[in-house]
Formats: structure tokens, sequence, C-alpha cells
């Protein structure tokens, strides 16, 4: 063991049929450090860390932790957590029919024999002090993502931990519920816990982390202290190759933008929800990419689900090339040339158990009907086309999407949404919890959709992004609209400014 090192891992080797998924990766965590793991999707981070934590048993290499003489046996999440090991993952695991503090606690009750009194005091106490906006005896579904992702947190900080991992975990978070976060790192970092930090937000790994290390197709790529890396080494080093501008691309593609229809692709008038959307006024035109930006919980991605039907819609007026339609669920949006990539992938968008191809065929041959399937050589061709336009990395078509990492299976999704060759397309959050080289291929193809007459709504945390691709920004605060940006407006200071309702 490396001096002041908690955690080393060295020479890790894990292989799937027909993928090298970590190649002789090696990795050292130091207490008190805040380590930053950083890569593109399919780089293998995940794998690396359900290596560490039991998830997946290793093919080569050998695990220590601070006073361990010899190389650790670690066969399941059980045994990572009794090592002090404990992981928050980016897609939420806990149970949503039990109670906050019933998910903090799961696993180490005492069956009949708990003290809830004892318990929900114990988790009162923990939400409190980590400022977290949530009952003990609350059923967790009632909490929003964000809460939950919190809760899950909690709980691993509660289990005395001596190293903890975070995969993703600012992802369903805002700016104040990230400072909070970090605030916490910070606590553990000076009580000597050592942190691995997995994100895709740059700015979030200069702010507080110490070392960071980069893989690169299951390979290790290096270790370096952040004060020697800069962002665009950082960049480069993950893609293994330079970033490409997109501003150029931007001002080339979108200039169409400015000569539009006269009839909108879509309208819509005083739209409304049972979801608690305030009454809203929408439209997009041929060729255009718009968005609607603002604070998590603002009602931007309620907005869309209203365009789309996804949550019943109760007032309003729908128009398609000025033609007035119904749009009262998902089915008839899509007969109308209307696709959605939802904001939460794992809950609303991938099927878990299906491959790679059935997923992304499943939208038309919902159109098409289930008694009229495709033939295999059909669905096997939509799957291989759209495998190569999008460079989906998958065995095979047949492998199932829960194996391919997060932004691959992004991308499926994608191609079930695009195969089904919509004129108008929704993305909500499309680039949340993937690489940067991943978010830039999407960013590019939403740019291209739009310079080929398609219309497209882009929904993203990141305001960069939206300012990048967006040539107007349709703005909410507490579900309802607050102001619209297009031209010189479109800037991140006014984007603040009309959110905060015009203050400084």
């Amino acid at each position: 063991m490396q001096e002041g090192a908690v955690l080393q891992m060295r020479g890790i080797c894990k292989y799937f049929p027909g993928v090298r998924a970590l190649q002789d990766v090696d990795f050292t965590l130091r207490e008190g450090d805040i380590h930053a793991l950083m890569g593109e999707n399919g780089a293998g981070k995940s794998t690396l860390i359900k290596v560490l934590t039991g998830v997946y048993p290793k093919d080569a290499g050998q695990i220590f932790m601070k006073g361990s003489e010899k190389p650790l046996s670690i066969k399941s999440p059980q045994d990572a957590q009794k090592l002090g090991i404990s992981t928050v993952y980016q897609e939420i695991t806990l149970c949503p029919n039990l109670t906050v503090a019933e998910n903090m606690y799961i696993g180490r009750t005492k069956g009949a024999l708990t003290n809830w009194k004892q318990i929900n005091a114990g988790a009162a106490k923990i939400l409190e002090s980590l400022g977290i906006p949530a009952e003990p005896t609350q059923q967790l579904a009632s909490c929003s993502i964000a809460v939950q992702q919190m809760v899950a947190i909690a709980r691993a900080v509660d289990m005395d931990c001596k190293v903890l991992i975070l995969d993703e975990p600012t992802s369903s978070l805002d700016e104040r519920e990230v400072a909070k976060l970090f605030k916490l790192m910070l606590d553990l970092k000076a009580r000597g816990v050592g942190i691995i930090f997995v994100t895709h937000f740059l700015d979030q790994v200069y702010e507080v982390c110490d070392r960071i290390t980069v893989l690169r197709d299951g390979m290790l790529v290096g270790e370096y202290v952040i004060e020697d890396l800069p962002r665009v080494q950082l960049v480069s080093k993950m893609l293994g190759k330079e970033l490409d501008d997109l501003s150029g691309m931007q001002k080339q593609e979108t200039a169409a933008q400015e000569e539009v229809a006269q009839t909108p692709v879509l309208e819509a008038a005083q739209l409304v929800s049972t979801a608690g959307v305030k009454p809203f006024d929408f439209t997009i035109q041929k060729g255009e990419v718009n968005g609607f930006t603002g604070l998590l919980g603002s009602g931007r991605s309620e907005c869309v689900r209203a365009i789309y039907g996804a949550d019943r819609v109760t007032g309003g007026v729908v128009k398609m090339n000025g033609q007035r339609v119904k749009i009262s669920k998902p089915l008839d949006a899509m007969k109308h040339g209307v696709s959605y990539l939802p904001e939460d992938r794992k809950r609303d968008g991938i099927v878990g158990d299906l491959s790679v191809r059935e997923n992304i065929i499943l939208s038309l041959q919902v159109m098409k009907g289930f008694f009229k399937p495709f033939t295999r050589a059909q669905a096997e061709a939509f799957a291989d086309e759209y495998i190569k336009l999008l460079d989906i990395k998958t065995a095979s078509t047949d492998t199932p999407i829960k194996s391919l990492s997060g932004g691959n299976q992004q991308k499926v999704i994608l191609a079930r949404q695009l195969l089904s060759n919509p004129v108008y397309l929704i993305l909500d959050e499309p680039t949340r919890g993937i690489d940067v080289g991943t978010k830039v291929d999407i960013q590019k193809l939403v740019l291209k959709l739009a310079a080929d007459g398609k219309s497209v709504t882009f929904i993203s945390s990141e305001t960069d992004e939206m300012l990048r691709t967006c040539s107007r920004l349709i703005v909410m605060r507490d579900r309802k609209v607050v102001g619209e940006l297009r031209g010189s407006d479109l800037t991140q200071s006014k984007i603040m400014t009309t959110i905060a309702g015009g203050e400084e």
C-alpha cells in the first residue's frame, strides 16, 4: 500500500462476452482526498466501481485497503459495506414504496424487534444535519428525484464509511442542493474519508476534487493532480482527440432558422395538465431548435410532457400545421409525427430486459401494431443502421440494453425516436449523466436535424448546452412561463435574471 492510501486497486481486469471492460487498471485513493474518476461512457468507470463493490467479480488484479496486509476478496456489496465502502449510484436504487427512514436503515434493522421510534429519530437527525427536506415517515415515492438522491447519500454517510463512492450524484440536483452536497463532501474529506467522485460536470470536478484518474476504452490513461491538468487537456485525454468546436457549426446550420415558415409545425394555446403546470402558450417552426429552461422543478419537463400527452391534458388547444389536433396520449402524438425522449431513461425510456434491437424498433412497432410484427431481418436492418449512425457501442443487437453504459442506452432511445421519422422531436435532458464526447455527438445531431428541416425542443440543466443549440429559449419559474429569449438576449446572465424575476 502507498503511504496515505485508504484504497489501492492493481491490475484490475474484467471481461464480458465480446467486450473488454477493464484491462490492467490501477487506481489509488488517498485518505481525505476527493478523487474524480473520469472518462467517456463505456470507458470502464462503472465497471471499476462494481468490481470494487462486489457487484462484479474481477477476472484479474488485486484490491487492498488500509490495514489489510493481504489482497481482499470482495464478493458482494455486503462485503464492501463491512469493509467501509459505501456507494451512491447514478440511478437511484432505493425502494419507493418504503418510508425515508426505512430506506436509510434497510438491511440494518432487527425485524420485529426493531425500535421504529428510535430509527425515525435517528433518520430525522441525519436529514436535518444534511438539510434534506424530507420527513422520516413519508413514503420515498412522494419525494422529488433530487430528494431521493440526497436520501441515498444520507444512507451511505450514516454507514460510517471509509470510502464513499458517488456515481453522478449531482445529475438530479439543483445548484443549492449541489452546494449542500459539496459542503458535506468537504466535511467528510476533513475527517479523512476518501471519496471517489464520478461526474460529467467539469466545473464540479475543478471545484471540489484533488486528483483525477482518466479511463478510456477500459484502460488507464493516467492519474493527475487537479492543478496539473487544465480542462482542455482533461477533455483531450478522455476523448483521445481534440474536442470539436461547435460554435461555427451552430452559426452555419442554424442560419436557416431565420427564414421560418409562416405556419408553425406545432402550436399550443393555454395548455395545462394534471402535473400542475400553469396554462402556457407554445410554438415551434420547421427547422427550429428551441428549449425550455429554468431551475429544477420549474415546470420545463411538465410542459413538454403536456405537449406529448404523457400527462393528462385538462385544457388548451393544440394545432399542427394550422390544423387543430387532439393529443391526449403519447400514441396520438406519435401518429402526428411527434417523438419524445424522456428525462428519466431508466424509468420511462429503456426496457432493460429487451435487447438493443428490440428497444430501437419499439416505437415503430407500436405505431404499426403488435399483431403486425417486423420480420427478424427488417428489425436487424433497422438496428444495424442506427447503431452505425449513432456509433452505439454494443457487442451485438441481441445484447440486453441494461448491459450498456448510460450514454449508449441514451443513444438507443434516441435511435428509437429517429426511426419513427418524426417531424417534431422533444429531447428532455438527452445528455444528462453521459460523457463529454457523446454530448458533443448529440448536440451535433440536433443541429443537423434542424438543418434537415426537423423541429426540435431541447431541454438541458446545462445552460451552455442550451445556448449552443437553441435559437429561442422559453424561461420557466414556479411551473409557469416567465419569459422568452432570442437573439442577443440568449446569454447566461439574461437567463438567470429572467428566472430571478429581473433581479441581478
